[in-house]
């Protein structure tokens, strides 16, 4: 497959494309600076350079177009503003999402977040992030000509993964490592039966392909 992530330059988004390189697939990461380009390039995948919070529809699409799937991984990250959550984490991921739709790829997975919720309150940035990702997810989900999944992991770590994971609509709070995110990731596109679900994730004990399994129902 071929398939395109958004915020390739991201700690989840490189253990994703070696894990993708290395299966064989044909991988692109989107990445906002040209010095990001050469980690792109040792995980195994072809760095494309745009940025998210200025590119419009078409720019996006076009990236997307011949793609078999796309990833959204991107996200403002720790100590962005409030205003960057609402650019990156909803803005950038409507985008994506409507590009994808554009493009005619069908096949999209978003990384989101445990807890993200639309009406979520509260004034700290935080809250704005959950906010963020929670209308972003919302759109998604109103896309019928999308097959997507949307993952919200539980509090990130970089503790070595383990393969063994808890992966279900609800899963209760928890740590996952960003190895077992990645991994899940992978095992997720190449999943259809995942289509139309929101699951969450934390480390567990159940083999990664075998969870998989599970949530879609085979």
């Amino acid at each position: 497959m071929r398939i395109v992530i958004a915020g390739g330059h991201g700690r989840i988004a490189r253990r994703l494309e070696r894990l993708l390189a290395a299966a064989g697939h044909e991988v692109a990461g989107i990445i906002r600076k040209p010095e990001q380009a050469d980690a792109l390039r040792e995980a195994g995948a072809e760095p494309v350079l745009l940025d998210m919070e200025s590119a419009s529809l078409e720019m996006v699409a076009a990236v997307l177009q011949g793609a078999d799937a796309a990833v959204f991984a991107a996200g403002a990250g720790p100590g962005s503003g409030v205003d960057r959550k609402e650019t990156v984490d909803r803005a950038a991921a409507v985008l994506f999402a409507d590009a994808a739709e554009r493009a005619g790829v069908r096949r999209l997975v978003v990384v989101s977040s445990m807890g993200a919720d639309p009406d979520h309150r509260g004034d700290e940035v935080f809250d704005a992030y959950l906010r963020a990702k929670g209308a972003a997810d919302a759109h998604v989900r109103g896309k019928t000509s999308l097959d997507w999944t949307i993952l919200r992991p539980g509090m990130l770590t970089d503790d070595a993964g383990t393969g063994l994971v808890r992966l279900e609509a609800s899963t209760g709070r928890g740590p996952i490592p960003r190895d077992d995110v990645a991994a899940t990731i992978a095992e997720l596109l190449d999943s259809p039966g995942t289509a139309g679900l929101t699951l969450e994730l934390i480390s567990g004990s159940t083999p990664i392909p075998v969870a998989t399994k599970a949530v879609a129902g085979n």
